[in-house]
Protein backbone atom coordinates (compact mmCIF):
# COMPACT_ATOMS: atom_id res chain seq x y z
CA UNK A 1 0.00 0.00 0.00
CA UNK A 2 1.14 3.32 -0.86
CA UNK A 3 2.64 5.65 2.02
CA UNK A 4 3.34 9.30 2.53
CA UNK A 5 4.63 11.44 5.19
CA UNK A 6 2.11 14.39 5.45
CA UNK A 7 1.59 17.57 7.66
CA UNK A 8 -0.90 17.55 10.79
CA UNK A 9 -2.76 20.80 11.53
CA UNK A 10 -0.36 21.56 14.54
CA UNK A 11 2.77 21.68 12.05
CA UNK A 12 3.78 17.97 13.09
CA UNK A 13 4.14 15.00 10.60
CA UNK A 14 2.40 11.62 10.43
CA UNK A 15 2.19 8.70 8.11
CA UNK A 16 -0.81 8.52 6.04
CA UNK A 17 -1.70 4.55 4.00
CA UNK A 18 -3.34 6.69 1.07
CA UNK A 19 -5.66 3.24 0.51
CA UNK A 20 -7.44 2.94 3.37
CA UNK A 21 -7.43 7.39 3.81
CA UNK A 22 -5.93 6.39 7.51
CA UNK A 23 -2.92 8.44 9.38
CA UNK A 24 -0.95 6.81 12.24
CA UNK A 25 -1.95 10.24 14.26
CA UNK A 26 -4.90 13.12 13.50
CA UNK A 27 -4.48 15.17 11.08
CA UNK A 28 -6.39 17.63 13.09
CA UNK A 29 -2.61 17.95 14.90
CA UNK A 30 -0.49 14.54 15.47
CA UNK A 31 1.52 16.15 18.65
CA UNK A 32 -1.45 17.86 20.25
CA UNK A 33 -3.44 14.47 20.24
CA UNK A 34 -0.77 12.46 21.34
CA UNK A 35 -0.12 14.95 24.38
CA UNK A 36 -4.49 15.09 25.29
CA UNK A 37 -4.68 11.34 24.65
CA UNK A 38 -2.10 9.83 26.16
CA UNK A 39 0.03 12.01 28.84
CA UNK A 40 -3.28 14.49 29.87
CA UNK A 41 -5.82 11.68 30.46
CA UNK A 42 -3.25 8.96 30.73
CA UNK A 43 0.37 9.37 31.94
CA UNK A 44 -0.13 12.70 34.29
CA UNK A 45 -2.37 10.26 36.55
CA UNK A 46 0.70 8.58 37.84
CA UNK A 47 2.98 10.81 40.32
CA UNK A 48 6.46 9.66 41.52
CA UNK A 49 6.14 5.51 41.12
CA UNK A 50 7.82 3.06 39.01
CA UNK A 51 4.93 1.75 36.20
CA UNK A 52 5.14 -0.17 33.09
CA UNK A 53 3.66 1.05 30.13
CA UNK A 54 2.07 -0.90 26.95
CA UNK A 55 1.81 0.90 23.65
CA UNK A 56 -0.29 -0.77 21.08
CA UNK A 57 1.02 0.50 18.25
CA UNK A 58 4.45 1.49 18.65
CA UNK A 59 4.32 3.23 15.05
CA UNK A 60 6.53 6.30 14.53
CA UNK A 61 7.41 6.46 18.11
CA UNK A 62 5.90 9.79 19.42
CA UNK A 63 3.95 8.18 22.24
CA UNK A 64 6.97 6.99 23.57
CA UNK A 65 9.52 10.07 22.99
CA UNK A 66 6.98 12.09 24.45
CA UNK A 67 5.93 9.85 27.99
CA UNK A 68 9.98 9.95 27.60
CA UNK A 69 10.12 13.68 28.06
CA UNK A 70 6.75 14.04 30.44
CA UNK A 71 8.06 11.01 32.72
CA UNK A 72 10.73 13.41 33.98
CA UNK A 73 8.24 16.07 35.01
CA UNK A 74 6.53 13.33 37.12
CA UNK A 75 9.47 11.66 38.01
CA UNK A 76 8.58 8.62 37.06
CA UNK A 77 10.25 5.81 36.48
CA UNK A 78 9.20 3.35 33.39
CA UNK A 79 9.44 0.66 31.41
CA UNK A 80 7.69 0.85 28.42
CA UNK A 81 6.55 -1.99 26.16
CA UNK A 82 5.40 -1.20 22.44
CA UNK A 83 3.86 -3.45 19.75
CA UNK A 84 4.19 -3.21 16.33
CA UNK A 85 3.38 -5.34 13.72
CA UNK A 86 4.88 -3.73 10.94
CA UNK A 87 7.50 -1.58 11.86
CA UNK A 88 7.81 2.35 10.40
CA UNK A 89 11.10 2.04 8.05
CA UNK A 90 14.30 3.90 8.65
CA UNK A 91 13.62 6.15 5.60
CA UNK A 92 10.06 7.45 7.41
CA UNK A 93 11.52 8.05 10.65
CA UNK A 94 13.77 10.47 9.07
CA UNK A 95 11.21 11.94 7.31
CA UNK A 96 9.37 13.09 10.95
CA UNK A 97 9.78 16.56 12.89
CA UNK A 98 8.87 16.04 16.03
CA UNK A 99 11.90 16.90 17.28
CA UNK A 100 11.76 19.72 15.91
CA UNK A 101 8.51 20.66 16.78
CA UNK A 102 8.87 19.64 20.42
CA UNK A 103 11.80 21.78 20.36
CA UNK A 104 13.70 19.00 21.62
CA UNK A 105 16.75 18.52 20.19
CA UNK A 106 18.28 17.44 23.81
CA UNK A 107 16.07 14.02 23.27
CA UNK A 108 17.29 13.59 19.76
CA UNK A 109 19.81 10.56 20.55
CA UNK A 110 17.37 9.01 22.64
CA UNK A 111 14.74 9.24 19.61
CA UNK A 112 17.05 7.24 17.77
CA UNK A 113 18.04 5.33 20.26
CA UNK A 114 14.80 4.15 20.29
CA UNK A 115 14.33 3.36 16.48
CA UNK A 116 17.50 1.63 16.05
CA UNK A 117 17.69 -0.51 19.11
CA UNK A 118 17.22 -4.36 18.41
CA UNK A 119 13.54 -5.60 19.05
CA UNK A 120 12.62 -8.30 21.68
CA UNK A 121 15.15 -7.05 23.70
CA UNK A 122 14.80 -4.32 26.38
CA UNK A 123 16.98 -2.11 26.39
CA UNK A 124 17.55 1.20 28.67
CA UNK A 125 16.80 4.39 27.03
CA UNK A 126 17.94 6.13 30.73
CA UNK A 127 18.30 5.21 34.02
CA UNK A 128 14.70 5.48 34.28
CA UNK A 129 13.08 4.57 31.10
CA UNK A 130 13.38 0.79 29.40
CA UNK A 131 12.35 -0.13 26.14
CA UNK A 132 10.95 -3.19 25.19
CA UNK A 133 9.88 -2.92 21.17
CA UNK A 134 7.63 -6.57 20.18
CA UNK A 135 7.07 -7.04 16.34
CA UNK A 136 4.02 -9.27 17.01
CA UNK A 137 0.23 -9.40 16.04
CA UNK A 138 -1.74 -7.68 18.97
CA UNK A 139 -3.84 -10.56 19.56
CA UNK A 140 -0.58 -12.80 20.38
CA UNK A 141 -0.26 -10.79 23.63
CA UNK A 142 -0.26 -12.93 26.07
CA UNK A 143 0.71 -10.76 29.61
CA UNK A 144 -1.41 -10.87 32.42
CA UNK A 145 -1.20 -8.22 35.24
CA UNK A 146 1.84 -6.69 33.85
CA UNK A 147 0.74 -3.14 33.07
CA UNK A 148 -0.54 0.09 34.65
CA UNK A 149 -1.34 2.05 31.65
CA UNK A 150 -1.86 0.75 28.11
CA UNK A 151 -1.94 3.39 24.66
CA UNK A 152 -4.35 2.16 22.61
CA UNK A 153 -3.32 3.39 19.49
CA UNK A 154 -4.45 1.22 16.86
CA UNK A 155 -5.64 2.49 13.23
CA UNK A 156 -9.09 3.25 13.53
CA UNK A 157 -12.09 0.95 13.67
CA UNK A 158 -13.17 1.97 9.92
CA UNK A 159 -10.35 0.30 8.45
CA UNK A 160 -9.35 -2.58 11.17
CA UNK A 161 -12.53 -3.40 13.27
CA UNK A 162 -10.91 -6.62 14.30
CA UNK A 163 -9.06 -4.64 16.54
CA UNK A 164 -11.86 -2.96 18.58
CA UNK A 165 -13.63 -6.00 19.70
CA UNK A 166 -14.61 -7.83 22.71
CA UNK A 167 -11.75 -9.97 21.86
CA UNK A 168 -8.91 -7.54 21.81
CA UNK A 169 -10.08 -5.94 24.74
CA UNK A 170 -10.34 -8.92 27.34
CA UNK A 171 -6.46 -9.13 26.09
CA UNK A 172 -6.25 -5.70 27.24
CA UNK A 173 -8.32 -6.27 30.31
CA UNK A 174 -6.02 -8.99 31.42
CA UNK A 175 -2.50 -7.49 30.54
CA UNK A 176 -3.48 -4.69 33.03
CA UNK A 177 -2.89 -4.45 36.89
CA UNK A 178 -6.23 -4.25 38.69
CA UNK A 179 -6.81 0.08 39.02
CA UNK A 180 -4.72 -0.12 35.66
CA UNK A 181 -5.67 2.24 32.81
CA UNK A 182 -6.23 1.85 29.48
CA UNK A 183 -6.84 5.30 27.02
CA UNK A 184 -7.91 5.66 23.25
CA UNK A 185 -8.83 8.34 20.90
CA UNK A 186 -11.29 6.29 19.99
CA UNK A 187 -15.02 6.52 21.24
CA UNK A 188 -17.42 4.66 18.88
CA UNK A 189 -20.17 3.17 20.87
CA UNK A 190 -19.56 -0.09 19.41
CA UNK A 191 -15.83 0.37 20.97
CA UNK A 192 -17.53 1.63 24.92
CA UNK A 193 -19.55 -1.77 24.54
CA UNK A 194 -17.28 -3.86 23.99
CA UNK A 195 -15.26 -2.55 26.51
CA UNK A 196 -17.87 -2.71 28.74
CA UNK A 197 -18.71 -6.23 28.24
CA UNK A 198 -15.18 -7.38 29.50
CA UNK A 199 -15.28 -5.61 32.60
CA UNK A 200 -14.07 -2.23 32.03
CA UNK A 201 -15.36 0.90 33.86
CA UNK A 202 -15.28 3.19 31.24
CA UNK A 203 -15.32 7.37 31.03
CA UNK A 204 -15.88 9.19 27.99
CA UNK A 205 -13.84 12.38 28.10
CA UNK A 206 -13.27 15.49 25.99
CA UNK A 207 -11.69 14.90 23.13
CA UNK A 208 -8.24 16.00 21.35
CA UNK A 209 -8.48 18.85 18.03
CA UNK A 210 -10.86 17.37 15.48
CA UNK A 211 -12.99 15.10 17.95
CA UNK A 212 -15.63 15.63 20.76
CA UNK A 213 -15.15 12.71 22.97
CA UNK A 214 -12.06 9.60 24.04
CA UNK A 215 -12.67 6.85 26.26
CA UNK A 216 -10.77 6.01 28.93
CA UNK A 217 -11.31 2.79 30.51
CA UNK A 218 -10.14 1.64 34.31
CA UNK A 219 -9.65 -2.33 35.60
CA UNK A 220 -11.52 -2.23 39.00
Amino acid sequence: MERKIITTSDGSTTIQIVDWNEQYHSIHGAIQEAYHVFIKKGLSLYKDRAMAILEIGFGTGLNALITYIEAQNFNLKIDYTGVEAYPVSPEEIKQLNYIAQLEAQKFQEEFDKMHTSEWEKSIAISSTFSLLKQQKDFMQITDKAAYDLIYFDAFGARVQPELWTEEIFKIMYAALNNNGVLVTYAAKGSVRRAMLAVGFEVERLDGPPGKREMLRATKK
